[in-house]
């Protein structure tokens, strides 16, 4: 289910709206002002924005050029502005396209398709892994447990992706090594054991199984 974050601040709208995108099989969240609304957006992993341009708080086309400056979520904006200068200024911002109100619902949905179809054309299918309460953004290098952001280093990022990309298959000590630290690499094998600690500290709960397993005599392994 494609998720959508709606930033709208006109209550009677958003009323109308979210039932409808819920009824066409999106998940919905709504946020009323633009910080809020920025602050949503990236927090979380979305599928597609709907921005209002004139919000309290924070403008529009700001909090567009700010989602942007971190993600590449795609963004539509919906606004009552409808002059030329309005929507050059839109999509100047950044956004993939700006429908004016009052506007069909089967225009919006269909500019919704062209978006999700243009990001199926050239966005990498892998650039989101997941697995247990754990995300990784390939792209934008952000690692959530849980929906929290955790702080990683290069070598344990590297390390976490190298495993996520290999759910459920058991990877050696050397391949580990080969992946992450390259094949050139003048490091001994025991450094992948030690990152794994690193990574387990900052990934499991406490208490709880690791989530990366160990295979005895082999490498490790993570389970879905």
């Amino acid at each position: 289910m494609k998720r959508i974050l709606l930033i709208e601040d006109e209550a009677h709208f958003a009323a109308f709206m979210e039932p409808e995108l819920k009824h066409e099989g999106f998940s919905v969240t709504v946020a009323r002002d633009g910080r809020s609304g920025l602050e949503l957006a990236l927090g979380e992993a979305w599928d597609l924005v709907l921005l209002d341009l004139m919000l309290p708080e924070m403008d529009g086309a700001d909090v567009c050029r700010e989602i942007l400056k971190y993600k590449k979520t795609p963004i539509i904006m919906i606004t009552a502005r409808d002059s030329v200068s309005d929507r050059v200024s839109g999509l100047d911002s950044g956004a993939d396209d700006y429908i004016p109100k009052p506007f069909a619902i089967e225009e919006l949905l269909a500019r919704i398709r062209v978006v999700f179809r243009r990001q199926g054309e050239s966005a990498d299918p892998g650039s989101l892994l997941a697995g247990g309460n754990l995300t990784l953004e390939r792209e934008s290098r952000i690692v959530k447990k849980a929906g929290t952001v955790i702080a990683l280093t290069k070598r344990e990022f590297a390390l976490l992706e190298a495993l996520m990309k290999n759910v459920n298959r058991v990877m050696s000590r050397e391949t580990l090594l080969n992946t992450v630290w390259g094949y050139e690499a003048v490091v001994d094998a025991n450094v992948v054991d030690v990152y794994i600690r690193y990574l387990r500290n900052k990934i499991d709960e406490p208490g709880s199984p690791s989530v990366i397993e160990a295979v005895r005599g082999i490498g490790y392994v993570m389970r879905r």
